[in-house]
């Protein structure tokens, strides 16, 4: 008991200690990534929504349940009822779950067109492309920008090299060499593929995740509303290192996506170095989990 404690204390004083905005996963956690999308804070509000009913339905069946086994026992009922049925009851358990899914389908289904619906026309479209085990990113501008993203090594020398020595920024298992770079409050167009088995794109502070397919090309898109670096992972089973295949997107301000793509064009790693020491300097950091 002492030991989940000390875990919980633990948990929520490096949330505490993150910027306002920063998360990532933390044991014991029950909850979303705080939502970095208007599609995820749609999400997280209609998770709540669904509780109001969830909740209420389990405990009236389990007081029926608990209800039925204690006044129809055996031994309070040696004479079994006949009944058959009742007219009142089948209307009632007829109309109400009706009711209820109405509740539940109405604002399900606005959450699943708006999921398809950008709200604006994209600024920025890149394409992802899934192998075994790693992505290789095509940004679609006048001068496309092509790189591929593995998962960073936990070598001490390979991560001093990349500058990513902290764990709490560039997490274990989570961390890449490149990261996706995207300017904030844009809407960031993601064509998804794959180029030999199905993977899936996946980013839960964005609210995203679709399959990449080889032989096709699915499409979805996100407008991250804060500055920081989030991260995601393939979830669709891939073969043995499926665990071991990050998504991380870094969302920066306009002016820092515009000189961060004019030099990667022809420098990368700079591009990566430069922009990381603006970033990480200001201590905006976000990690959100699969």
């Amino acid at each position: 008991m002492r030991k989940i404690l000390a875990s919980a204390v633990a948990a929520t004083a490096s949330f505490a200690s993150a910027a306002a905005y920063a998360a990532q996963p933390v044991e014991w956690q029950t909850t979303f990534q705080p939502a970095a999308t208007g599609i995820m804070e749609q999400i997280t509000w209609f998770e709540r929504y669904t509780l109001w009913f969830i909740v209420p339905i389990t405990l009236f069946v389990l007081f029926l349940l608990a209800y039925c086994i204690w006044r129809f026992r055996a031994s309070a009922n040696p004479v079994p009822s006949r009944t058959s049925h009742n007219t009142l009851i089948e209307v009632v358990w007829t109309v109400g779950p009706v009711v209820i899914l109405l509740f539940l389908a109405i604002p399900s289904f606005q959450l699943l067109t708006a999921q398809y619906s950008p709200v604006e026309e994209p600024k920025l479209t890149i394409k992802a492309t899934g192998n075994q085990w790693n992505w290789d990113y095509e940004y679609q501008t006048e001068e496309p920008l092509s790189f591929n993203a593995a998962m960073l090594s936990e070598k001490p020398e390979e991560r001093k090299a990349a500058g990513k020595e902290d764990r709490g920024a560039y997490p274990r298992l989570l961390a890449v060499d490149n990261e996706v770079v995207v300017p904030v409050g844009q809407v960031v167009r993601v064509l998804v593929t794959a180029s030999d088995v199905i993977h899936a794109f996946a980013m839960p502070a964005f609210g995203i995740k679709v399959d990449a397919v080889p032989g096709r090309i699915n499409e979805t898109w996100f407008k991250a509303d804060k500055e920081g670096l989030y991260y995601g992972q393939c979830s669709e089973l891939c073969g043995k290192d499926h665990a071991y295949m990050p998504i991380a997107i870094r969302v920066v301000s306009d002016a820092q996506y515009t000189t961060w793509l004019a030099a990667a064009r022809t420098d990368l790693p700079g591009a990566n170095k430069a922009l990381m020491a603006e970033t990480d300097g200001a201590a905006k950091v976000a990690a959100a989990g699969n």
